[in-house]
Formats: structure tokens, C-alpha cells, sequence
């Protein structure tokens, strides 16, 4: 599937763009990630969990899962996207084993959908590369267009 958009918009540009919309919105400010656009409906996240995320047990807790899930799901979706800012719709995570502190991989892939609803999948991988969870969410065209948000500029 390829990106949609106007002409003069390029493929390497958009992902550029969604990078950093990414690494310019205020909740990643919370954690230390970085996004990686691999290929159209393929987004790669790497983060680097500490004690701040974690739950009284000494985990990161279910909260940094989600957001780790989503954000690379979601990313893979919106690179296939090039006029509108997507929205969760809804999302599924299964949890496989705790993550502690260190570096953690989120990938997420396009599964289906080309025109309003999109189908993603994301896994995380910990540092000694097993799954630590995976997900799928549902993702809907929103009425915001990204190139009027802060941090998407081609």
C-alpha cells in the first residue's frame, strides 16, 4: 500500500514529518524514545525504561506497555497516511512478561484497511530480545490534518 497525498509529497518526507510530530509532542517528554519510520506501514520505536515507570512491584506498569503498544501501532498506520492525524479507536494488549529497566523495542505493522479504519499490530521486545507484550488496535481518520500540527513539517 502506498502513502496517500498531493503530488510533491514524497514517501521519505512524510516519515521524516512523523518523526518528529513524534518526538515534538508533550508526552514524550516523559519518556526517552525515539521513532523510526522502517517503511510504509512499518514504524519502529526504541525506548529506554527506568524505575519512574514502574508499579509498586518494581515493573514499568501496564501505562508504559499501552503507550509503547500504541504509539508504534499507530505510527505504522499513520505512515500510510499523509492528510490526516489518525485516532485510536480501540486497543488490545496482551501482556507476556514484565519489562524492568533497560531498553525495550516497540514495533508496530499495518495489517489492513486503505481508506477511514486501519488494523495495526505491535509487539515489545526486551533487551535480550524475547516479546514482552504485543497488541492490535483499530485506527479512524480524524478531522485533523497533520500539516497544521506543531512538529509535522516536510
Amino acid at each position: 500500500m502506498q502513502p496517500e497525498g498531493g503530488p510533491g509529497t514524497g514517501e521519505a518526507a512524510h516519515f521524516r514529518a512523523l518523526e518528529s510530530l513524534y518526538a515534538r509532542a508533550p508526552i514524550n517528554g516523559l519518556f526517552e524514545s525515539r521513532l523510526e519510520i522502517v517503511r510504509a506501514g512499518v514504524a519502529r520505536i526504541r525506548f529506554a525504561l527506568d524505575e519512574r515507570h514502574f508499579h509498586a512491584a518494581g515493573a514499568a506498569h501496564g501505562t508504559g506497555y499501552f503507550k509503547m503498544l500504541d504509539d508504534a501501532a499507530f505510527y505504522a498506520v499513520n505512515s500510510l497516511v499523509t492528510d490526516r492525524f489518525l485516532l485510536t479507536t480501540a486497543f488490545n494488549l496482551h501482556f507476556t512478561k514484565p519489562l524492568t529497566a533497560g531498553p525495550v523495542i516497540a514495533e508496530g505493522h499495518w495489517v489492513s484497511g486503505k481508506r477511514r479504519v486501519f488494523v495495526a499490530d505491535a509487539r515489545l521486545i526486551d533487551a535480550d530480545g524475547e516479546e514482552a507484550a504485543r497488541g492490535t488496535g483499530t485506527f479512524m481518520r480524524s478531522r485533523i490534518a497533520l500539516a497544521g500540527l506543531p512538529g509535522y513539517a516536510q
